[in-house]
């Protein structure tokens, strides 16, 4: 777990600063709506967790803040910024998506998927070493658990101030997430702040700082990890069981 300042309100010269900032924001997809009057915040060197049952909006909150999604109210802040901007741009100042999907370029190599990216091949492969037998590899012959590496590599080694992860335990051994988690914390200790989608909410709860949960479409519980792991029996049973789609 990240050591690093959490909870909302101004911050003190000892605190992070706040590096993303969604504010009452509406959003969906034409006329359906999906989330409403969302407020969440995550600062530098911070793992924020978002967890809610299939259906929640999660994934809608995600391409919101990412730029995908064009909230109908209210409006996502990067560094005390105001996004209008699409994805590519918003990478440029700082922000970092890795998607469900985990966005490799199946047909391009390991090495040409890295050097895609916006940081160093060197970073990427410091932080995953698992790949350097694999650079000479096509991406869609690489195991879903070898893709999610890349995936995660290539966005950390963007040196991002904020890093948006969609599901990244989707499908994978627990050896694999683990080893995920484990680089999510190795970020944030480098000042990224992480804004985690998870579909094990117990691993969530314990990588991340503070964790935000999602109920039909809005936010009806946020504390500290510590804290909703001691109701952690109470949270499933009401807000992380129920079966939907998006």
């Amino acid at each position: 777990m990240a050591s690093s300042a959490a909870g909302s309100g101004n911050t003190t010269p000892d605190e992070p600063s706040t590096i993303l900032d969604v504010r009452q924001v509406h959003a969906g997809y034409g006329p359906i709506p999906v989330l409403r009057d969302v407020d969440l915040t995550v600062k530098a060197g911070e793992i924020v967790a978002l967890m809610g049952a299939n259906g929640a909006g999660k994934t809608t909150l995600l391409r919101t803040v990412a730029g995908i999604l064009k909230p109908s109210r209210g409006a996502v802040y990067l560094n005390g910024e105001k996004m209008t901007r699409p994805l590519y741009k918003r990478s440029r100042l700082g922000l970092a998506y890795v998607p469900e999907e985990r966005g490799v370029f199946r047909n391009l190599t390991t090495l040409e998927n890295l050097r895609l990216g916006r940081g160093s091949l060197e970073a990427a492969l410091d932080l995953m070493p698992e790949l350097l037998p694999l650079l000479p590899r096509r991406a869609g012959l690489l195991s879903g658990g070898e893709q999610q590496m890349l995936s995660l590599a290539r966005a950390i080694a963007a040196q991002p101030k904020v890093l948006l992860c969609d599901e990244l335990s989707l499908g994978l051994a627990p050896v694999i997430v683990d080893r995920l988690m484990e680089k999510l914390s190795r970020a944030a200790e480098l000042g990224v702040g992480v804004l985690l989608v998870e579909q094990q909410a117990r691993t969530a709860l314990a990588v991340a700082d503070r964790a935000y949960i999602l109920n039909r479409g809005g936010i009806v519980l946020h504390d500290r990890c510590t804290e909703l792991m001691s109701r952690f029996g109470e949270i499933e049973q009401h807000y992380l069981s129920r079966v939907g789609t998006g």
